[in-house]
């Protein structure tokens, strides 16, 4: 079985007729060719999640709820979206044939909206959902009381409201313990709400759990500064998460107030031995050109927030220079053009009234 279902005896259990998949899964882990140098870290990796079809990892979340719809023969979808959850869904369920009703947060950016709507989805967003916690708390108590007469639920990629479909992005640990299961290892992953942070710990533990053997990485949580809902308070020793009044970071996709698995991650990141990073969102962006221009990666900013922890874990002399350290590299950067279009606007571009001129121009630049 292709896609996430290779792993299917720690997914929800489906009819295999019902498991769905579009290719989802099996991404690389290559090592850092530049950055790692840079940094003076041997053996630094880049887990591309990007390249799942959709560009996301939330397409491991989207061919368990995809799955599982088919399985109750329910014939729509409702979920909420900050933009990766929704274009999974989206796509999968335009593949599986399942009207998708997608409520997505303000201020979602525009690539993103564009690609729910390509595949179809029907998309509709509210002033100040997703930044403001009370906008937040009624839209889903509105979307909740109407799915609950329809006997389904709100998709959204969180174990606070699904916690079945996100075993699905838990696939993610095991196919790391797979590639790189040496020992002491540190991951570093990106979090708003918390809930991949959450999958890749629970994942690691059923791994550990299957394979005596196998060691469990050290999982490290970070997040931009504008919403420190779980690294500061797990820095701290504290014991639950904080939510904010407002989400002020600029990284989509991490823009989450409330708490939602928050509790949790403190609690898996510990036992790993791990910890928390905030991180600001120039050093977010500046990481993003980083592993473009350097490593050939082209992400979107929060698949970017990861590198960005493992250079302030460097600044705090908290990881050495011979750990394996691996970075969730989360989205795709074509989803997000303003950004993309900054980094582009600081590349080298000209234009020449005569062919020649361009030789010559090459020629200055090799001889430099």
């Amino acid at each position: 079985m292709q896609g996430i279902w290779k792993y299917h005896q720690w997914l929800p259990k489906m009819k295999e007729e019902n498991r769905f998949t579009l290719g989802e899964g099996n991404t690389p882990l290559i090592p850092s060719r530049s950055i790692g140098r840079m940094l003076g870290l041997e053996q630094l990796y880049f887990k591309l999640e990007m390249l799942n079809p959709s560009g996301s990892y939330k397409d491991r979340f989207a061919a368990c709820v995809v799955s599982d719809l088919q399985q109750r023969g329910v014939p729509f979808c409702i979920a909420t979206s900050s933009g990766n959850t929704g274009a999974a869904l989206a796509a999968y369920c335009a593949a599986a044939g399942i009207k998708c009703y997608m409520v997505v947060t303000d201020g979602a950016p525009a690539g993103k909206l564009q690609q729910m709507q390509v595949y179809g989805a029907e998309t509709l967003m509210v002033r100040g959902f997703g930044l403001d916690s009370g906008v937040s708390a009624r839209v889903m108590e509105g979307l909740s009381a109407i799915c609950g007469k329809a006997g389904t639920a709100v998709q959204i990629s969180a174990y606070q409201f699904s916690p079945a479909a996100m075993e699905g992005v838990q696939t993610i640990a095991y196919e790391i313990a797979e590639q790189l299961p040496a020992a002491d290892a540190q991951v570093f992953s990106p979090a708003g709400g918390g809930g991949l942070t959450l999958a890749v710990g629970k994942g690691f533990s059923n791994y550990a759990a299957a394979f005596p053997d196998f060691k469990m990485p050290r999982l490290h949580c970070v997040q931009p500064v504008g919403n420190n809902t779980i690294a500061g308070a797990l820095r701290k020793g504290a014991s639950v998460a904080q939510a904010v009044s407002r989400s002020t970071t600029t990284i989509s996709g991490l823009q989450v107030p409330h708490i939602i698995d928050g509790d949790a991650v403190l609690q898996i990141c510990r036992a790993s031995g791990g910890t928390g990073y905030e991180v600001p969102d120039e050093t977010v962006l500046d990481c993003q050109e980083k592993l473009a221009k350097m490593e050939g990666v082209f992400c979107e900013p929060a698949g970017a927030v990861a590198l960005a922890g493992v250079v302030q874990a460097l600044e705090k002399k908290e990881i050495r220079a011979g750990d394996p350290v691996v970075c969730l590299v989360t989205g795709h950067g074509f989803k997000e053009p303003v950004s993309a279009a900054a980094i582009a606007g600081r590349s080298y571009a000209a234009s020449f009234d005569q062919v020649a001129d361009v030789f010559g121009y090459i020629q200055s630049r090799i001889n430099d």
